[in-house]
């Protein structure tokens, strides 16, 4: 039996949010831990001004933007909030002591759309590893943070099931590091409603040893549209057929069909009633904020907010639920963890149960250490065109070479849970192997080392790197590397995921095509 307690208690760190009750999860529910009554999710999902910036905005940085949206949170009766972009950098004391006075709880997503498992080419790096350990570093001290999700909707479709594998490794290693940090806050993952895939892909998160495992999932579902529609008609009936007797928590990460407006949310009395509540423990309506697609409840311009038609509808509908629950100290969990899916492409799932390795800086380091040629970049680059030009020469070097020599070191198969000993290194520490191999391969001849002056000759302060795959990282916060060399100290069947060479997940979109 699993009991995990939503709090930072243990930190004991300067910023303390005014006294909200720790959520608890216990089995397939959550509870506050004070009361003992059962916690049920009356959520919104909570990104404003998503679209006036190609940046990523953090609303929670912005103690403007949190003045102004609180008093039509508490209006509207939600007791969380999920957010979808965050950074770790920004100070976010005012707005979550706010969140905390006014009793709303916090679901982070731990991605950001340039942080993230690239669902078509997946690779799971220590830069990435290192962002979201900054970000937990930089929420883990609130006491209103509810949980995080270590992905969303990431694998979306039959073809790119192998991407799961590398989104079950995040959760285990930032499992691992919220423990090492003395937390106790959960992680997750938000899946979406495919039925080719719903089975394998929901109890692929639940299945394999306990470190592993999801300690809550998601489903964003859409299915509910109109008043003339049911929980049985709707579908909703099918997918708490499909989550009941799990051994974690179930949620709505997203709801809200927009097919019909304004919105009614009939969908409401269900997920807060005898239909779902024995299963489910609430959700998320989508959205918070007015955007081109149609789903916002309130419209924000500057420092104002209107209320749209779906909001008074939305608050009516949730103030008329009054979800019964049990009490923590009479509930024995008795929900059995699944086993994972059957991995093949004749049953529409390619992703192994074998996980990619943690990332670790001390082998990446090391490797760069013994290698003779190496990418002249040093860091990554952060322009839109920077960006587009350096993806162009990863693939065309990744491309070229790995046809001719052996690129397993940097390359991996998730259908067959293999992951070479490299792989887990950034994108620059990556191509600086493989420019490295073709240079070695070629007898390091003048010009060799060259690639149209995106590589450059080192002097490797190591022989060989024999020793590399045994180093460690320190524990620590989290922190991002550096590509540089320094001197100093199943079933064959299974298709979609074929060995490949992997490079960085925001190149990969770029340099796709040239493969």
């Amino acid at each position: 039996m699993r009991v995990s307690i939503v709090s930072a208690a243990l930190l004991g760190l300067a910023f303390r949010a005014a006294a909200i009750d720790p959520i608890v999860t216990k089995g397939s529910k959550f509870f506050n831990s004070k009361t003992g009554e059962q916690f049920f999710i009356k959520g919104v999902a909570y990104q404003p001004d998503i679209e006036s910036t190609s940046q990523v905005r953090d609303p929670l940085a912005d103690k403007s933007i949190c003045t102004r949206d609180l008093p039509f949170l508490k209006d509207m009766g939600v007791n969380a909030i999920r957010v979808y972009q965050t950074e770790p950098f920004g100070n976010h004391d005012d707005c979550m002591k706010m969140l905390s006075d006014a009793g709303i709880y916090v679901l982070l997503d731990l991605s950001t759309p340039t942080e993230t498992i690239n669902r078509e080419t997946p690779t799971y790096d220590v830069d990435l590893y290192g962002y979201y350990k900054q970000k937990i570093d930089a929420f883990g001290k609130y006491d209103n943070i509810l949980g995080f999700f270590a992905g969303n909707e990431v694998t979306n479709a039959v073809n790119n099931t192998d991407a799961s594998a590398f989104v079950k490794a995040v959760i285990r290693d930032t499992r691992s590091y919220i423990k090492e940090k003395k937390l106790s806050i959960p992680v997750g993952y938000a899946a979406n409603d495919d039925a080719d895939i719903r089975w394998q892909l929901q109890t692929y998160f639940d299945c394999g040893s306990t470190d592993e495992q999801a300690e809550f999932l998601a489903i964003n579902l859409y299915e509910w549209c109109g008043d003339d529609a049911t929980f049985k008609t709707s579908g909703y009936a099918d997918v708490v057929k499909n989550a009941t007797g799990w051994d974690i928590p179930y949620i709505l990460g997203e709801y809200g069909c927009n097919a019909i407006r304004p919105r009614t949310f009939s969908e409401i009395a269900s997920i807060y009633g005898s239909d779902m509540t024995d299963v489910f423990s609430g959700g998320f309506v989508y959205e918070y904020v007015e955007e081109a697609n149609g789903y916002g409840l309130v419209e924000v311009s500057g420092s104002k907010a209107t209320k749209t038609e779906d909001y008074a509808n939305f608050k009516k509908a949730l103030a008329a639920v009054k979800p019964a629950g049990v009490k923590m100290s009479s509930y024995s969990p008795s929900g059995k963890q699944q086993t994972c899916p059957k991995v093949g492409s004749a049953y529409r799932w390619v992703a192994s149960s074998s996980l990619p390795p943690t990332p670790s800086n001390a082998t990446c380091e090391c490797m760069m250490k013994s290698l003779s040629c190496t990418s002249k970049l040093t860091q990554m680059p952060t322009s839109g065109s920077d960006l587009k030009a350096f993806g162009q020469s990863l693939g065309q070097i990744f491309g070229t070479v790995c046809a001719s020599i052996d690129c397993g070191d940097v390359s991996t198969d998730a259908s067959k849970g293999e992951y070479g000993k490299y792989s887990g290194c950034n994108a620059l520490q990556r191509v600086s192997w493989v420019v490295n191999a073709w240079y070695e391969n070629e007898r390091m001849v003048d010009g060799s080392c060259d690639f149209d002056g995106f590589a450059t000759t080192a002097k490797p302060s190591l022989s060989d790197d024999s020793s590399c795959s045994s180093q460690k990282d320190s524990s620590g916060s989290g922190s991002h590397s550096s590509g540089s060399n320094s001197d100093d100290d199943k079933d064959d069947s299974s298709s979609g995921a074929s060995r490949t060479a992997v490079f960085s997940a925001a190149a990969a979109i770029v340099a796709a095509a040239l493969f």
